[in-house]
């Protein structure tokens, strides 16, 4: 069964574009890998390499809307959440201009896992499709087993993500609190940056949650209300 039956792509948020991927640090990845997307390069695929809190999978879900805007067709498909169907289930994948293939090293040391892939990836280059991966280290690193595949990887573009240092992550709270049409003065903002776990994802979902009090209690955000919601 492919991956086209099983409708497993991703659906994208909205909210995952290029123009608002925010914070400096990987501003000029983010641009890299867009120029890509709007040029092709040479070879057929790109590698997205960065640990789990630097924004690979926004990028890759921007890959797409960029593409659909494009009026290319795309997929961005979750590895953690194709694993259980097999690797058959990327069969098929190729018939898309672009495909996006997050957490690939999830299937490093999987033989079976490995050789799809590397067959996807001759069709992909065969059909002149772009194919889209992140990776947690660049392909060198990873413990792959089938060195053809690590060869296609390493000789593709790679893109390397940094951790975002604490003025992205400020910015990038203060960017979605005005996506969302929250007020977050600098005082609050900063306050919640201190107490807030470093993890982006988390800092984020904090915001989610701090946005639907506000709502419900009609409030402000002020650092007494912050407090109040969050238990600190």
């Amino acid at each position: 069964m492919s991956a086209s039956q099983l409708l497993l792509g991703v659906k994208l948020r909205d909210d995952a574009r290029f123009d608002n991927f925010h914070g400096d640090r990987n501003a000029a990845a983010a641009a890299r890998l867009r120029e890509a997307c709007e040029h092709p390069y040479p070879v057929p695929v790109v590698a997205v390499c960065g640990d789990a809190d630097t924004g690979k999978s926004h990028l890759l879900q921007a890959v797409c809307h960029l593409a659909e805007q494009r009026e290319q067709s795309a997929v961005c498909v979750s590895m953690e959440e194709l694993l259980p169907f097999g690797p058959q289930a990327l069969a098929g994948l190729e018939n898309q201009s672009v495909i996006c293939l997050d957490d690939l090293d999830l299937i490093a040391g999987l033989e079976s896992w490995e050789e799809a892939v590397f067959h996807l990836y001759n069709r992909v280059n065969d059909y002149g499709s772009l194919m889209v991966v992140s990776l947690s280290e660049v392909p060198g690193g990873l413990p792959f087993l089938l060195p053809d595949l690590v060869s296609r990887l390493r000789h593709g573009l790679t893109i390397q993500l940094g951790i975002n240092r604490d003025d992205d992550r400020l910015r990038i709270l203060m960017a979605r609190a005005e996506q969302r049409g929250l007020v977050l003065g600098d005082d609050v903002a900063a306050f919640i940056l201190r107490r807030a776990p470093r993890k982006l994802a988390d800092l984020l979902a904090m915001l989610d949650r701090l946005d639907e009090n506000s709502l419900r209690a009609q409030r402000r955000l002020t650092i007494p209300f912050v407090k109040s919601v969050m238990g600190w």
